[in-house]
């Protein structure tokens, strides 16, 4: 048994639980009906000490427990070697790993929710009721005021539904406005859900409502909504997160519409780049670990040098002109947001060098920006990186906004 795929959609494709039998030397794909991810694609900054969570098999071999991720929630699904399955729990929740109890009755989970960073539970099987067996949060919880993500959902221009939430601040009082931050996810293949997340959470205690859904391009809604934004980087994503603000904007009137800002990291910064140089709608901006030039990032990526011909449908041999179109700083000129630029000096996955081409653009040209770069840090600062370095990055976050959008 293995998880893997035939690279369908390159590499927007949705991994898949397969069964090999060596007596017929043949491969069996298993989870090929339920149109999921077969694996943890949660986008967040909140897990730590992670470890691929590989699928368990029961003691008489005829199936096994896999973590699957749809709709904004991570779960665990059995899968029977006769092609069978069925979701053993999959809630409004992030299910990181899992381990079966040797009498096969029982799960214990390392789980987050919206509200509550990871901890342990047990889980009976065929129950729905979860005991909680650690409570190593319960402090900080206590002492802090946390907000409750609230989900909606609206109908792109395409007819597709898109699912989001809605954040508000920490603490309100009647009759006063808040500005409003959209956060873009990285990926693009990835998934922003019911999930705890660090950043959300001090931007709310800031004082921000925040608004992040999962655009065309996400997991979590079957392959062809996943394949949708290959070789359309800008086009319905940007549309969707420009749904997303005008719809929460129409839905609570306690939102100041002159004060909006942006932010993301990797693909969230390639969007929050690209954003910039259409749109004057925002006040501020900070891009993070970023693309800004499709043409010079490519092949130098650790991700693959397939990347951007198989993303941007473009290529350094027959295709020049469509990588300049797609990338943003071909619309430095227009970019009249100020923008806080965020990078890791050892990062691999987008080189900083797309940073530094951006920055030096926007000077040249008089803009209002600022490049801060963190010395031996990797792609994974937000999620991984050094304590110290991570509170650095939330804290010039967190400035930037205050100043720009007072």
């Amino acid at each position: 048994m293995y998880i893997g795929h035939e690279r369908e959609f390159q590499n927007a494709t949705f991994p898949s639980l397969w069964l090999y039998d060596l007596k017929e030397d043949k491969a069996v794909q298993l989870s090929e009906m339920l149109d999921m991810y077969v694996g943890n694609c949660m986008a967040g900054d909140s897990v730590m000490g992670e470890v691929y969570q590989l699928p368990q098999w029961t003691k008489d071999s005829q199936g096994f427990y896999a973590l699957v991720s749809d709709q904004g929630s991570t779960g665990i699904y059995y899968f029977s070697i006769e092609g069978l399955a069925y979701p053993v729990r999959l809630e409004a929740e992030h299910i990181t790993n899992f381990s079966l109890h040797p009498d096969e009755s029982k799960l214990l989970l390392s789980r987050l929710s919206p509200v509550s960073p990871s901890e342990l539970y047990e889980m009976t099987l065929g129950e729905t009721e979860l005991k909680q067996i650690t409570f190593e949060h319960h402090d900080f919880l206590k002492e802090h005021i946390v907000s409750e993500p609230e989900p909606f959902s609206f109908q792109s221009k395409d007819g597709d539904e898109v699912h989001g939430w809605f954040m508000k601040p920490s603490k309100m009082e009647e009759g006063k406005k808040y500005p409003l931050i959209l956060e873009v996810h990285g990926g693009p293949h990835a998934m922003y859900g019911h999930t705890y997340f660090h950043e959300f959470q001090m931007l709310a205690s800031e004082g921000y409502a925040i608004v992040y859904i999962n655009p065309h391009g996400s997991h979590g809604y079957g392959q062809m909504f996943t394949d949708r934004v290959r070789g359309s980087y800008g086009d319905v994503d940007y549309d969707d997160v420009m749904q997303a603000v005008d719809h929460v904007l129409t839905v609570y009137d306690f939102l100041d519409e002159t004060r909006l800002g942006v932010t993301g990291g990797s693909y969230g910064g390639f969007m929050t780049n690209w954003i910039v140089g259409q749109t004057d709608r925002f006040r501020a901006a900070v891009t993070q670990r970023s693309i800004s030039n499709w043409i010079s990032f490519y092949g130098i990526s650790d991700i693959g040098y397939f990347f951007t011909r198989w993303q941007i449908d473009g290529d350094i041999y027959d295709s020049v002109d469509k990588l300049w179109d797609r990338s943003p700083l071909k619309y430095v000129k227009q970019m009249n947001t100020p923008l806080l630029i965020l990078h890791s000096d050892e990062d691999y996955r987008c080189p900083v060098d797309q940073a530094e081409q951006l920055f030096v653009a926007l000077k040249e040209l008089g803009k209002d920006t600022r490049l801060v770069k963190f010395p031996k840090a990797s792609h994974d600062l937000s999620r991984s990186g050094h304590p110290g370095q991570r509170i650095q990055r939330l804290t010039f976050i967190k400035e930037w906004f205050r100043e720009k959008l007072a």
